[in-house]
């Protein structure tokens, strides 16, 4: 059998769950991998047969999608070419996590193509929902990478199709240790931002990390690190608490290592706002944005010792399985919610 598996490279997430979802792959078959984005810091350790430009949302500085920045890097000829170019006859299946060239080359050639992602899990009928509507945010999430079946990861399970999250090997192996600081990622507001708020923390250690700092930096009370993954694990398996955007990934590892959390979910990013009404039903504070009117907020959290608890397995293994008995040679099952979006495109 021959798998395509196809991951979005914007955020470190996808790259992340890539890494322990693309093993089991590879004992049900041969898998080609297609990566596209330009906005991760993670680099996949398998070979990568596909690489695209794709359709990459670009982070601003003030919280939320720089989308002037994204439409001057949008690209839609060579993105047609890149659909055009994705040749998916030899494919048994194709997986997508959230990677739009291989799901709009799939409806080009009438293939089936399975959603594995948390985006398509903020989309089921069972998910939570921001109390604020945003039409035009969810209309971008439901027909970015549009799928045929969709199986999801949620911060707590829904249904037979939507999981648990998937927790990377390093994460479980950690045992979680309280030192006493905060760890801080919060992508998309600049960096002076950032230390200008935590400034007036001064009674609490914090460890940013950002984009833009090629070594570690010490600044009063806060210290600032360059993107490293098992610099940014070690930093929160051992502080504390963790304040960042309401993206997947460091969400997931924050709360399987037991710490409390503070969320500011990306503005203008409709999958953050679900995440974020998915965490305050379980518990998480949440905050529209760091300013001056929040700091009391904050100040509260950092008093307050309260930890959501969850369960975390891992669940890898069935999940994969799973996709592979339902969906393997283009078979059509109905174990899974069906994509309302597909079918627009029919």
């Amino acid at each position: 059998m021959k798998i395509l598996y196809a991951v979005q490279g914007t955020g470190n997430g996808h790259i992340t769950r890539a890494i322990e979802i693309i093993p089991y792959l590879q004992q049900k078959g041969e898998v080609d991998i297609l990566v596209s984005g330009i906005q991760s810091d993670i680099e996949l350790p398998f070979e990568v047969k596909y690489r695209f430009k794709g359709l990459s949302f670009i982070f601003g500085k003030k919280g939320g999608v720089d989308f002037w920045k994204t439409f001057v890097k949008l690209n839609s000829i060579k993105l047609l070419k890149e659909i055009k170019k994705l040749d998916l006859k030899p494919y048994d299946l194709i997986i997508s996590d959230f990677e739009p060239i291989s799901c709009w080359a799939a409806i080009k050639a009438k293939k089936e193509c399975i959603g594995l992602s948390n985006q398509v899990a903020t989309l089921h009928p069972l998910a939570p929902r921001p109390k604020k509507q945003d039409i035009i945010g969810k209309l971008v999430l439901q027909n970015y990478a549009p799928t045929t079946y969709n199986y999801g990861f949620h911060f707590k399970r829904l249904d037979g199709t939507v999981y648990t999250p998937i927790i990377r090997k390093q994460v479980r192996e950690v045992t979680p240790t309280n030192e006493g600081h905060y760890t801080v990622y919060l992508p998309s507001y600049d960096d002076e931002q950032i230390l200008k708020y935590l400034r007036l923390l001064h009674t609490v250690n914090w460890q940013v990390f950002s984009k833009h700092y090629k070594k570690g930096t010490k600044i009063k009370n806060i210290t600032v690190y360059p993107i490293d993954s098992e610099l940014f694990l070690k930093s929160i398996a051992t502080s504390k608490g963790v304040l960042c955007n309401a993206g997947f990934g460091t969400v997931s590892e924050a709360l399987f290592l037991k710490k409390k959390l503070m969320v500011i979910p990306m503005k203008k990013q409709y999958e953050q706002s679900c995440n974020a009404a998915m965490l305050k039903e379980m518990g998480v504070p949440v905050i529209k944005k760091l300013n001056m009117d929040n700091i009391s907020k904050i100040r509260k959290w950092l008093v307050d010792d309260a930890i959501v608890e969850v369960d975390y397995p891992d669940n890898t293994e069935e999940i994969i399985t799973t996709i592979i008995e339902n969906h393997a040679g283009n078979k059509k099952m109905n174990t899974s919610f069906e994509s309302e979006n597909y079918n627009l495109f029919q």
